[in-house]
């Protein structure tokens, strides 16, 4: 028998309530931030309604520039990191995939040894490998261009390693069955494997689509162009202005259109990616 204790359930939700309000209360004042004129956070308040400046805030931002120190419009950035995101999404999942299914399914030597090497690069983040990176990049003449943005983070062991663990939980009979029927490597792998792997692939589209789209260190060090800043990067930029006269409104707009993208993708794929993480037949 479960004992109903009021207080109890009174304390949890107020619980979570205030963790509502703590994490909502910054996302309100960009919010409202986004829509005041300029100078209006030089009085040392923070405005706490909706003033009058959405519009023009939003279209200066989105079609004008960026800021005072960024000449090209946010759409452009905003284009700019959607690109670098998918990419590297796209190239981690496909690479991952591919690599688990070759070490899964097909029989060579060392490719016990080849897998744990692989898994081993979980040890070497970018920041470790950030010289010699740059350095490959800049010898093949990638720097300020969107092949150099993802090419260097495309590879994940984590992703390998979780397709691996799924295609591991194929049985054996499916396999034989799927060679009787006359089903080669090809075939097996876009008419069985793709299907089977459809929730799992979700769950790696949201993690790996944030994971490429809040980078920032490595845009930062390959792109002197303007014209290949991602979006995350034009926050910081807007920031660093000469006597500290920031333009909060456009700032605010900016922080928004940053948070836009990955809402929309976690909200539009919740159910497959936690369908992939907790389902036991995936």
């Amino acid at each position: 028998m479960i004992e109903n204790r009021p207080w109890l359930r009174f304390f949890s939700h107020l619980i979570l309530v205030v963790g509502v309000f703590l994490v909502a209360l910054p996302v309100w004042v960009a919010l409202v931030g986004s829509t005041q004129p300029e100078g209006s956070f030089n009085s040392g308040s923070i405005p706490m309604w909706f003033g009058d400046q959405g519009v023009q805030n939003w279209a200066h931002v989105l079609f004008a520039e960026a800021g005072s120190t960024l000449q090209i419009p946010v759409w452009h950035l905003l284009l700019n990191s959607l690109v670098m995101a998918l990419g590297i999404t796209l190239g981690k999942i496909a690479i991952s995939i591919v690599s688990a299914y070759a070490i899964v399914f097909f029989r060579f030597p060392f490719r016990g040894v080849i897998f744990w090497i692989i898994f081993i690069t979980l040890m070497l983040p970018v920041e470790v490998r950030i010289v010699p990176t740059y350095q490959v990049i800049a010898n093949l003449d990638m720097l300020n261009s969107y092949s150099g943005l993802i090419l260097p983070l495309i590879a994940s062991a984590t992703a390998t390693f979780l397709f691996r663990q799924c295609f591991m939980s194929i049985p054996g009979e499916l396999v034989e069955a799927a060679r009787i029927d006359g089903a080669g490597p090809i075939r097996f792998f876009f008419d069985i494997l793709l299907p089977m792997s459809r929730t799992n692939i979700a769950a790696l589209f949201v993690i790996m689509f944030i994971y490429g789209w809040n980078q920032y260190l490595w845009p930062l060090i390959i792109t002197t162009d303007d014209t290949y800043y991602t979006l995350v990067m034009s926050i910081k930029s807007m920031l660093s202005v000469p006597d500290g006269d920031i333009q909060w409104n456009y700032v605010m707009v900016t922080t928004l259109l940053a948070m836009l993208p990955p809402v929309a993708v976690v909200v539009g794929m919740q159910k497959l990616f936690v369908k992939g993480l907790v389902d036991a037949e995936k």
